[in-house]
């Protein structure tokens, strides 16, 4: 135990306690929500890379991409489990997971995850404004919360779910290329191209 006159760790220390913590919560609520997150992180930090981001901002979106599905902690298991795409207020329930996770950030009082909470809360977002939570538009949306979007939808839709199979790299690219400036930045996603065809997360 700390003693009453010890010193109290820096923010990076006390950044780097939280994060541990947050990662085995994730973890112990759904592995593979974890395997999920990380994946997603791998690839969102070349796509950074690619769009020529600093040191501290590529940190910055890869804790954010390990941390982006935190909130659903707070979703009911029937909600996160379901066989099927949730509907009504399941959906409601579902879309609530961003802004969960970016309470779960604040609550530690510091800077660093406060900027990493606003990523988590807007990886939801479209350029066209039709995203959640709160229907932003175009530039209005974090940059690294529109290269979270992509990588994000790229693993999602090319692994498993309990209502759709695997898809393929080609389906997938498919899919994102209809959405480009509709749910995605068409800047970014043109980046993205040439970092997922060398990627080890790429899909078959």
């Amino acid at each position: 135990m700390m003693a009453i006159d010890e010193k109290a760790p820096d923010e990076a220390g006390q950044v780097q306690l939280c994060l541990k913590v947050l990662v085995q919560a994730l973890e112990a609520r759904d592995a593979l929500i974890w395997t999920h997150s990380d994946r997603v992180s791998a690839l969102v930090v070349e796509l950074g890379r690619q769009c020529a981001l600093s040191a501290a901002e590529l940190e910055c979106l890869r804790l954010a991409a390990l941390l982006h599905d935190i909130g659903k902690i707070g979703v009911p298991d029937v909600v996160l489990h379901s066989p099927s795409r949730p509907q009504g207020e399941d959906w409601a329930r579902m879309q609530a997971h961003p802004v969960i996770g970016e309470r779960i950030l604040l609550a530690s009082g510091l800077d660093s995850l406060a900027r990493i909470g606003t990523v988590v809360r807007h990886h939801h977002e479209a350029v066209d404004g039709s995203g959640y939570p709160d229907g932003l538009r175009g530039e209005a949306i974090p940059p690294l919360a529109r290269m979270l979007h992509l990588a994000d939808a790229y693993e999602a839709l090319s692994t498993l779910r309990p209502y759709h199979p695997p898809r393929s790299h080609r389906a997938v690219m498919d899919i994102l290329e209809a959405e480009s400036g509709v749910k995605n930045d068409p800047w970014m996603l043109a980046r993205f191209h040439a970092v997922v065809e060398r990627s080890p997360i790429r899909a078959a």
